[in-house]
């Protein structure tokens, strides 16, 4: 087993089970977070399969919470070597119907918290560690999504900017996925989702494994040289007409 350990957000399912299963086939162990219960089982069961895992069931807009995984992380492990801020939300409306309520909630989740749960960490982080932001391709703009949209597009940003504060002993990158088959994109009319991967260029829709490949490896050695940078994972669709 090695000693490499991932703080993993947003774990209990869908991507964040992807990259889960991955980093821990990898070698890493693992803390998972997700305010859904269901992270436990998640956990549970990739213990079973011999992997170190444990889970914490906590909210990340909340500071006593961020507390906790820190707390967690430094009595568990001792130290970080790679934090995965996967866990977002969506309140999808037109601007003239969204509230300031569901505005304010998704910059919550999808950014302000990112951006405490690394700080809190920054302490525990070894020398080498990563980090992996989870943005996603609608940072470049999506209709009926300005809340979301201005979330991961800010996550880029505090991406490059921390990326450059701090250098060299901690990598800061991104990810950010187009269209993945999830419990979301199956809830969309037939005739929409067809729509959708027709202007795709890679002619077919991301799996939740495609994205965790891109997580493992900016959180891997070999991207060693790699810092403030934003993947596109998305089939080529960031550069479609």
């Amino acid at each position: 087993m090695s000693d490499r350990v991932a703080v993993l957000t947003g774990g209990a399912r869908g991507l964040g089970l992807a990259i889960a299963r991955l980093l821990a086939a990898r070698g890493h162990r693992l803390l998972l977070v997700d305010r859904d219960p269901g992270v436990t089982g998640t956990a549970a069961g990739l213990a079973e399969s011999g992997h170190e895992v444990t889970a914490l069931v906590a909210d990340l807009t909340r500071a006593d919470d961020i507390a906790r995984v820190r707390d967690h992380a430094a009595r568990s492990f001792g130290a970080v070597d790679v934090l995965v801020n996967n866990a977002g939300i969506t309140r999808d409306a037109r601007l003239a119907k969204m509230s300031t309520d569901d505005f304010a909630a998704v910059l919550d989740v999808n950014l302000l918290a990112p951006m405490r749960l690394t700080e809190a960490l920054g302490p525990l982080f070894r020398d080498g560690a990563a980090v992996v932001n989870v943005s996603s391709r609608a940072a470049l703009g999506n209709f009926g999504q300005t809340n979301y949209v201005a979330s991961k597009s800010g996550l880029i940003g505090f991406t490059r900017g921390l990326a450059l504060a701090w250098a060299p002993k901690v990598r800061v990158n991104a990810v950010a996925p187009g269209l993945v088959d999830s419990a979301m994109s199956r809830a969309m009319p037939e005739d929409v989702l067809s729509g959708l991967v027709d202007r795709i260029p890679a002619g077919r829709i991301g799996e939740p494994d495609d994205i965790a490949r891109a997580v493992a490896f900016l959180a891997s050695d070999d991207a060693s040289y790699v810092t403030g940078q934003v993947l596109f994972v998305c089939g080529g669709r960031s550069v479609a007409p």
